[in-house]
């Protein structure tokens, strides 16, 4: 019998990424840098940095064989390394990658006091995951969609995320030059919508004409009756969703919307488990999922489009900022879903992130294509090192 791979070392990383635009756009009225780099943006109370950066983590067997994993790295990326390195690293090391999900399951109880259902840890435990899933792909020489299960599309449509332009005018532009691309989808942010969303709305359906998907991301801004009296209004512009309607912790609030709103209820960017999913899918709040593997990893990515698909819902992965790990890792795991119309295209940074990765990580008129090779079929290559930092 051969003998298990065993897990030997951790090494975590803080990786700057480039960028066309700032994320969201240029600074609004009323916001400024601070000391650190951070931004606060108004409308949403959240706090961005200028400076795009990513949380890497290297998972080295006993082999010497690598695995890749990625999580949020964009605030306090020494969280994560130190969550890493003195607790899961001493906890993992010496177990087979071949038992990612009972890996992940220990993880997730040994803080069950201590904020088990969010935040930092369950990003660390997901950043770890995904080299597990990896590693495993690795070693046995398959892409991570037949560990999966098998894919049911070998491209994946993509809708383009964002209009980080100063004026209405230049937001149409822009939107228009990405339909020229191929792109059949755009997704608006309510909290840079200055010009107001039913303005900004009612200007890219006249510009795009009645054929092109249009969404809104509300970035939890809204009280429920707010989302409701708003999406009433975006009706007669035909929306394919509207986003993150209220704050996350109201599920009450969210299912109430669902219930009266003429158009479907995405959400999903901040859940980490799929105790997250059941939570808002057991009361009808939403109709579209939308897991993030920077949040999730590939273990619960996978529990949460299981769930939803069980409750007839909709997958539409989120894609956020990252160095292209578990952008690769999110495309390989959407191919295997299969009621997922679209998949997150955050154009203004995500040929930056493939710039970073050795391997095939594309997405070109309209479509994502599937990183090919084994495990996620990506890589860090020399830009990759140019612009990482060691943590610890």
């Amino acid at each position: 019998m051969t003998e298990a791979p065993a897990i030997k070392a951790f090494d975590v990383f803080s990786v700057t990424i480039p960028q066309d635009d700032s994320y969201l756009g240029g600074l609004g009225p009323g916001e400024s840098v601070n000391a650190r780099g951070y931004v606060v943006r108004r409308g949403n109370r959240t706090i961005y940095p200028t400076e795009m950066r990513s949380a890497v983590v290297r998972v080295t067997l006993e082999s010497g064989e690598e695995g890749w994993g990625e999580t949020y790295g964009l605030v306090a990326p020494g969280a994560i390394f130190a969550l890493v390195d003195d607790l899961i690293a001493p906890f993992v090391a010496g177990r087979s990658p071949f038992e990612v999900q009972a890996i992940w399951e220990d993880l997730y109880d040994l803080m069950r006091v201590r904020g088990y259902t969010g935040g930092f840890w369950l990003d660390a435990m997901a950043a770890v995951d995904i080299a597990l899933w990896d590693l495993m792909g690795k070693l046995t020489d398959l892409p991570l969609h037949q560990l999966l299960g098998g894919r049911h599309r070998d491209r994946i449509p993509a809708y383009a995320s964002g209009l980080p332009r100063p004026t209405l005018k230049e937001k149409v532009d822009l939107a228009k030059s990405l339909v020229d691309r191929g792109y059949r989808a755009v997704k608006i942010a309510a909290v840079v919508s200055y010009d107001g969303v039913e303005r900004e709305i009612a200007a890219l359906r006249e510009g795009l004409g009645p054929d092109v998907a249009l969404m809104v991301d509300c970035h939890w801004i809204y009280t429920p009756a707010e989302a409701i009296a708003l999406a009433e209004r975006l009706a007669p512009y035909d929306l394919a969703f509207i986003e993150a309607p209220c704050k996350t912790e109201d599920v009450a609030g969210l299912a109430s919307i669902a219930a009266r709103s003429p158009i479907p209820v995405a959400a999903g960017e901040e859940w980490r488990t799929s105790y997250d999913a059941l939570a808002r899918l057991e009361r009808r709040a939403v109709s579209i999922v939308q897991p993030e593997m920077g949040h999730t990893g590939i273990t619960q990515f996978m529990r949460i489009a299981h769930l939803a698909e069980a409750h007839h819902a909709k997958v539409i992965p989120h894609a956020t900022i990252g160095a292209g790990i578990f952008a690769a890792a999110s495309l390989h795991a959407s191919s295997t879903v299969l009621s997922l119309p679209w998949h997150e295209y955050q154009h203004s940074i995500f040929h930056h992130s493939a710039s970073l990765m050795d391997g095939r990580l594309d997405c070109r008129e309209g479509y994502f294509l599937l990183p090919e090779g084994p495990g996620l079929g990506v890589t860090p290559n020399a830009r990759f090192w140019e612009r990482a930092r060691k943590l610890g």
